[in-house]
């Protein structure tokens, strides 16, 4: 029986990790910038929140649609790649032994050993031997459409609401400051857990999810204090 060694490795986390960060990472900000300019350009709270949760639904949303239309370009590209592929190994399977042979020289085995790797693996499962080798495409990283959409929705949501729950309990006098502060804190920790989750630095992924998201947050504060009126 063959020895089977099994690992987790940061790539099989790359699909969800990507739209979930992304997801909630323009969950919270989108919405706590357009709150903090509405907020820039009226005292009164209502607009505030109706601009919140607004955004919330919108938001969520287009994350859906736009996840899933781009991972499915993906997944389409993909699955032509595969078709091509198929076609070629049936009408040549001499020329993709030959071709999955150079890579495998390519990659530092020998003229002699690369040709017997390839025999094998085309002797096993030539097609899956040609997608992983020659397209690159693997089971961790294949395009998933509808877990994009679905993942990128809920975390959008779910970031968004923190800003709106800050809103919600704040007094109108400290809406302004209070979901901005709110906000850079919670970046911070969205990029912190995203940088340790992907085994990246954590204060690299901190810094510069904060830095931008303060400026979005300035951006549209200004905003609403050149064309708003405050009262």
């Amino acid at each position: 029986m063959p020895l089977v060694h099994k690992e987790t490795h940061l790539i099989q986390r790359i699909g969800w990790l990507r739209a979930a960060v992304l997801g909630a990472n323009d969950g919270i900000l989108s919405t706590a910038s357009l709150m903090v300019g509405v907020a820039s350009a009226s005292s009164d709270k209502g607009p505030v929140m109706v601009a919140g949760l607004a955004g919330l639904v919108a938001g969520a949303m287009s994350m859906a649609a736009g996840e899933y239309v781009s991972v499915s370009s993906q997944a389409d590209t993909e699955a032509a790649d595969v078709a091509k592929e198929t076609a070629e190994l049936k009408a040549d399977p001499a020329g993709e032994l030959a071709e999955l042979a150079a890579i495998y020289q390519g990659r530092g085995l020998s003229k002699a050993l690369a040709l017997q790797v390839a025999q094998e693996m085309m002797a096993g499962d030539a097609l899956a031997a040609h997608k992983r080798d020659e397209l690159g495409i693997i089971a961790e990283t294949a395009a998933n459409p509808i877990q994009a959409g679905l993942v990128s929705a809920a975390t959008f949501a779910s970031g968004a609401a923190l800003p709106l729950a800050v809103a919600g309990l704040l007094p109108e006098a400290r809406l302004l400051v209070g979901v901005s502060i709110a906000t850079i804190l919670a970046l911070v920790a969205l990029g912190a857990i995203g940088a340790r989750i992907g085994g990246a630095p954590i204060w690299r992924g901190a810094a510069r999810v904060t830095l931008w998201g303060a400026l979005a947050m300035l951006a549209t504060a200004l905003v609403g204090w050149v064309f708003g009126t405050t009262g």
